[in-house]
């Protein structure tokens, strides 16, 4: 998505509404482009300083770990769980796998193995659910 608004209502709206990025208009060019290229390769455009301002607005207060309503819980390996943090912090694939020193491709079956779990249609999706649900608390 791209906008001239800075707002994180407006922010939080368009990934839950399926955007893989948010970018303002003044954003130069060359970094749209770098934009385009990770969301077509299945990253998501989610910056760790918006993440942690769309979390400390719309996640739980309490503890760090899944709700225990969240029909996931418990079913995430402790990798797939290291991988959705570093996806919430705004990680690509190739520094997750650089972090936990495994393949990109080891990465890509971790996110699609967690997509399937949290019943996450991508990444975005996903990283929303687990502050949503408190897997992950801001800060």
């Amino acid at each position: 998505m791209v906008t001239t608004f800075e707002n994180d209502e407006y922010v939080y709206d368009a990934l839950k509404a399926g955007a893989n990025g948010f970018l303002l208009k003044r954003t130069r060019p060359e970094e749209i482009l770098q934009a385009i290229r990770m969301v077509a390769n299945g990253d998501s455009l989610l910056f760790p300083a918006a993440i942690r301002a769309l979390a400390a607005e719309h996640a739980p207060s309490g503890g760090a770990g899944p709700a225990p309503g969240a029909p996931w819980h418990g079913r995430l390996t402790e990798r797939e769980a290291d991988v959705l943090r570093l996806m919430a912090k705004g990680r690509s694939n190739a520094e997750i796998a650089a972090e936990l020193y495994v393949s990109p491709q080891t990465v890509k079956t971790h996110v699609g193995n967690l997509l399937g779990k949290l019943q996450a249609r991508d990444r975005t999706q996903a990283v929303i659910l687990a502050y949503e649900t408190g897997f992950i608390t801001p800060g």
